[in-house]
């Protein structure tokens, strides 16, 4: 068995730069996860489906955390560190706010994640919508926030990443990890 401690979440405002990170992070030869949502859009709109954020978000949030806890199981034997593009605590934390599903109780019988998680906080300047990011910054501000308040009661530690170049917030990221043993 694997150290699935060494799957680390990166998760907090859309637009504030994951992606990009994620990208930057797999060129270094990490494992990476891309966001559930986006694999989730693509599918529902190849197939005429529903479960779209815009659409009927619940169903939306509950295929995330079902994507997410494969992608956990699917990279439980990589070794080395894995990052994940969001992940099941965010899908629980949408699910806690849409449906009123309780975060902590969805969560309870998956292995959690790395203890320090990632966010990437509001940036207007980079913030862009597009055919999947439809909700305006307000909306991903509060999104944000949510995430920002249910993480530390979820029993992670909060890392807010610099509004730095993608490659400074690698480093960032990385020595924050180096010295969380």
């Amino acid at each position: 068995m694997h150290d699935v401690s060494r799957h680390v979440l990166i998760s907090g405002c859309s637009g504030g730069g994951k992606s990009s990170l994620l990208d930057l992070l797999s060129a270094h030869g990490f494992a990476t996860v891309e966001e559930p949502g986006r694999r989730i859009i693509r599918e529902e709109e190849a197939r005429g489906g529903s479960a779209l954020p815009w659409i009927d978000l619940p169903a939306f949030a509950r295929r995330a955390a079902t994507l997410a806890l494969q992608d956990r199981m699917d990279m439980a034997t990589q070794s080395g560190w894995v990052f994940f593009d969001r992940g099941l605590v965010d899908a629980a934390v949408a699910l806690e706010h849409v449906a009123g599903e309780s975060a902590a109780t969805l969560l309870a019988d998956a292995a959690p994640y790395h203890h320090r998680v990632f966010l990437t906080p509001p940036w207007p300047e980079i913030y862009r919508q597009d055919g999947d990011r439809r909700h305006d910054l307000a909306a991903a501000i509060a999104e944000y926030d949510r995430l920002a308040a249910a993480l530390p009661k979820l029993g992670y530690q909060v890392i807010i990443l610099p509004k730095i170049s993608v490659e400074d917030r690698m480093d960032f990221l990385l020595d924050c990890l180096d010295t969380a043993h």
